[in-house]
Formats: structure tokens, C-alpha cells, sequence
């Protein structure tokens, strides 16, 4: 069957989201990988280049008589991100390459509420306004990362009190003509992981994983489509209504097994101590052969729900990322065990391949960061109300 024809936006977006996970590229290349003749990729080049999109630095030759001319991402583009997290709201303004040239975290109340988490969102788009303006930038992009966003209502986030449509009106008023997104937690770790993450193990279609403060997986599609990434509450799936109550209210989740409280409680240490430890709790505290039974009885669950996941919707590889990429594999087997026996007949027949990343929790804004960056790339650096055709 022949490839359906591309529109203008789906054009450069290919372009721009080749550009954000390769970091760039030499021209030849790139024009294979977008599939575009090289005439037609330097007229579209141009037209990028023109809008303050990209550059193209001179880099010494891949091979001899090749080109000289690395095409990249512009790095004067701004974006802004803001990423709620459970102890703090980030705030930041970087570049698309990743780097941040601002921020800031406010703290969260002890017991917050709507009200509160509004307040504290008001005070960091103040702070984020103000810095914007007295430094003359405008923004391109603005990225908004929430925990379990999606789950009920845009208004009735479940795991940190917040009204969403409220403080997107709010930001909406304070940075006029910006383009704003909002996205799931998970899904802004899965972009992250997906742009930032060198040698990220997969390309094509896959599920990302992502244990934290909770337990949850995204899609992973092309990066061109509109519903390339979407949120997958894998980690709610019930394992016994007699298990641990879990933040959702019921018992015996995924999460309530495997989710960093979880992890703290299980190694007998408060969850700040176990953030403060980051990535050196595997080597800074030591394992009982009872803990590392449950740990991995735990992980098991883990795997036998990403295995349900890939049950009702199969795809081709299962990238995983947290405090359990930072195992020895013979721990760490046990997730790939659990999905083995949710899997019909294993991970062979099923051609499924399992990568851990590196962890990614305690780096906000990075994560919206990257989805501001994707949500521009995505829609082809092209305003949101514009309507061209191919």
C-alpha cells in the first residue's frame, strides 16, 4: 500500500522531532530518516531556519567529499516547563537541547488542597513572568507536568488537589499567545527518557514504565501522530483486596507493592531519607535475605502487571525506568519473570524485548521540560491554530 501523503505540519514535524531525539544531524542522513529527497528537505530547512527553528553549524566531515553542515535544533528557542511533583512545584526556562537557564521550586503545604496548590502555582507563574520579562524572552512553549492527570476528571485530580482548568485559564491570562499543554506525569518521564536518555533502547512502538511515587506506563508511538503518547494506569491493577491500602483508595494495587513509600517502608527507612539517597540507597542500605525475598516477590507483581498491560495490547518492546533499573539483574529478573507468566507463552513467542533506563525522579523540570520541547516539535514548530494542508 502506498504511504498516504504528509501534510506540511507532519513534514516538519518529522523534521524537528528527529532533530529532538538525535540531537541533530548531517543532511544526507536526515533526509533518509524523514523520508524527503534532499531538495525537497532544503526547502523546508529554509523555512525553519527562516523562523528561528533550527541552525546549521559547520562540523568536520562524517567521511571524506561528505557534508559539513550539522543541522540541530536552534538553541535560542525558550520554553517553559512546570512540573508538580509530591513534596514541590518546579518551575523552568530552557532550551530544546535540555538546558535549563532558570529555576525554581516552591514547596507544597503539608495536607494540600485546591486552593493551596493553586496559590502556589500563581506564585511561581508570577516569578516565572517576571523573570521572562525583565530578560525580554518570549516564550515558544510551555509544558505542565501533573501527576495522574487524565485518571478522572480534568478538575479532579486524584493524587495532588488541583483544578487543572482553573490554573490553565490562570497561565492562559498571565503568558497571552503561548502555547500551553498540559500531560500526565508518566508521559513527560516517557518524552524525557525518549529525547534525553542517550542510546534510549527502542524506536519504535513501545511501553514505557515508569515506578516512582507511583506505578504507571505510557505509549509510545510516532512522535508525528496527535495521540503519539498515552498515559496507562498499569500500576492500579489489584493483586488482593486484602493488600496494602493504596493512594486510589482501594487495596492490594501494584503501586501500594512497589512505589518508592512502598520501597521506604519495606527497607525500614522514611521516604525522605530514601529521596535524599536518590540512587545510592542500593549501595547505602543493606538487604536482609527476607527483604530481598519480598523485594523481589514485589517486583514479580511489577512484571505480572506490565505483562496484563501487554495482554490486552501488544507491542514490541517494554522500556523500564526507576528505583528498580538500579538492581543487579538477578533481582531485577523478577519483573521479567512476572511478565513471562502474563505473556502468552513468554517474551520469545511474543517478541517482546524488556530495557531498564536510569531513573529519572528528583530532576524536575527536565521531564517537562522535554514534553514542552516534543510539543513544539510535534506540531511542526507551526502555530497552534494554524490549519496549512501539505
Amino acid at each position: 500500500m502506498p504511504e498516504q501523503p504528509r501534510s506540511r505540519r507532519q513534514t516538519r514535524a518529522a523534521i524537528l522531532t528527529h532533530l529532538l531525539q538525535s540531537g541533530g544531524s548531517f543532511r544526507p542522513p536526515l533526509a533518509k530518516a524523514v523520508r524527503l529527497s534532499e531538495a525537497s528537505l532544503s526547502r523546508i530547512l529554509f523555512d525553519l531556519k527562516a523562523e528561528g527553528l533550527i541552525e546549521e553549524v559547520r562540523r568536520p566531515a562524517p567521511y571524506v567529499g561528505g557534508p559539513t553542515g550539522l543541522v540541530s535544533l536552534d538553541s535560542t528557542v525558550a520554553l517553559a516547563a512546570v512540573e508538580l511533583t509530591a513534596q514541590w512545584l518546579s518551575i523552568g526556562v530552557g532550551g530544546l537541547a535540555g538546558e535549563l537557564n532558570y529555576t525554581e521550586r516552591l514547596p507544597l503545604p503539608k495536607t494540600p488542597s485546591v486552593e493551596t496548590v493553586g496559590r502556589v502555582f500563581r506564585e511561581s507563574m508570577t516569578l516565572l513572568r517576571d523573570w521572562t520579562r525583565r530578560r525580554r524572552i518570549t516564550l515558544a512553549q510551555i509544558g505542565v507536568s501533573i501527576p495522574g492527570l487524565g485518571r478522572l476528571t480534568a478538575a479532579g485530580n486524584p493524587i495532588i488537589p488541583c483544578d487543572v482548568a482553573r490554573i490553565s485559564g490562570m497561565i492562559g491570562e498571565m503568558f497571552a499567545g503561548v502555547p500551553l499543554e498540559f500531560t500526565n506525569s508518566v508521559v513527560a518521564h516517557a518524552t524525557f527518557h525518549r529525547c534525553r536518555t542517550q542510546d534510549y533502547p527502542f524506536t519504535g512502538t513501545h511501553l514505557f514504565v515508569f515506578v516512582s511515587h507511583g506505578v504507571a506506563g505510557a505509549w509510545m508511538d510516532d512522535p508525528t501522530e496527535a495521540d503519539a503518547l498515552q498515559p496507562v494506569e498499569l500500576g492500579h491493577m489489584v493483586f488482593g483486596p486484602g493488600g496494602p491500602r493504596c493512594r486510589c483508595g482501594h487495596h492490594g494495587c501494584v503501586e501500594a507493592y512497589t512505589s518508592l513509600p512502598a520501597l521506604a517502608e519495606l527497607l525500614d527507612i522514611s521516604e525522605a531519607e530514601l529521596l535524599q539517597l536518590g540512587s545510592e540507597w542500593v549501595h547505602a542500605v543493606p538487604l536482609s535475605a527476607r527483604v530481598r525475598q519480598e523485594l523481589r516477590r514485589r517486583l514479580f507483581r511489577l512484571g505480572l502487571a506490565i505483562g496484563n498491560t501487554l495482554n490486552v495490547k501488544p507491542c514490541g518492546g517494554v522500556a523500564i525506568s526507576g528505583w528498580p533499573s538500579l538492581l543487579a539483574d538477578d533481582d531485577r529478573n523478577a519483573v521479567i519473570e512476572g511478565i513471562d507468566a502474563c505473556l502468552l507463552g513468554g517474551r520469545t513467542l511474543a517478541q517482546v524485548s524488556v530495557a531498564f533506563v536510569p531513573p529519572s525522579t528528583g530532576n524536575d523540570p527536565q521531564a517537562a521540560l522535554a514534553f514542552a520541547a516534543f510539543c513544539l516539535a510535534s506540531r511542526g514548530g507551526m502555530a497552534t491554530s494554524s490549519t496549512e494542508a501539505a
